[in-house]
């Protein structure tokens, strides 16, 4: 298994998703294709660890692109890149298997917390939705960022709900702004909680505070 592999319909999309993933040492190699048919033959080549697939992908779309690449490889992680309105499509993609979905202009820091979730466990059977209810799991393979020795227990503990609710919505590949719509707050007020959290569990930055939660049985 190897890197990821970035199908998308868009060049614009592809190319910049193609430079966000590369600068994510747990994803390399990072590869693209346009269409099914690349997908296809760069997983028959060397089967991806993630594959992130357009929702909208151009020709016999992406339940048939999942159907296929299951054929190739089982344990591979599908992660959609969709929007809002694309919940049926979703929900068929989910069905077959694809652990969720992440914005196409999703963030370098949130792609490193979202591979790090999904690479902690391989790929099991209904492990549910990814960023929308992104479940992906902890990190196989090292991921970058290396947890503290020790953490005391205390701080751990001290985590509040308000606090845990913001470091799932991290783990799903939110942003901050989403973050406080699904939580009906504003985002100064997530980026405070994000602070406390990350001084709690003495983490750097979000890769790490998930990296850290899911070491410490602290998220799922």
């Amino acid at each position: 298994m190897a890197g990821v592999v970035i199908c998308h319909g868009s060049t614009v999309v592809r190319e910049r998703l193609v430079l966000t993933a590369g600068g994510v040492p747990s994803l390399a190699p990072v590869r693209a294709a346009a269409s099914l048919d690349e997908l296809m033959s760069l997983a028959r080549r060397n089967p991806p660890t993630i594959v992130l697939l357009d929702a909208h992908l151009p020709g016999q779309g992406p339940v048939e692109a999942i159907r296929r690449l299951r054929g190739i490889t089982s344990t591979a992680s599908i992660v959609m890149l969709a929007v809002p309105g694309d919940e049926i499509a979703l929900d068929r993609a989910v069905a077959l298997g694809a652990r969720g979905y992440l914005a196409p202009d999703v963030g370098r820091a949130e792609l490193a917390a979202v591979a790090a979730h999904v690479l902690a466990s391989p790929v099991v059977a209904d492990v549910g939705r990814l960023a929308s209810h992104i479940d992906p799991g902890p990190v196989v393979g090292r991921p970058q960022v290396e947890v503290p020795a020790q953490q005391p227990a205390r701080e751990e503990l001290a985590l509040t709900k308000r606090e845990v609710e913001v470091l799932v919505g991290m783990s799903n590949g939110r942003s901050n702004s989403r973050i406080g719509a699904d939580l009906f707050l504003s985002e100064d007020t997530v980026k405070t909680h994000a602070r406390r959290l990350f001084r709690k569990l003495g983490a750097a930055d979000r890769a790490q505070a998930v990296a850290i939660a899911l070491r410490r049985g602290l998220i799922r």
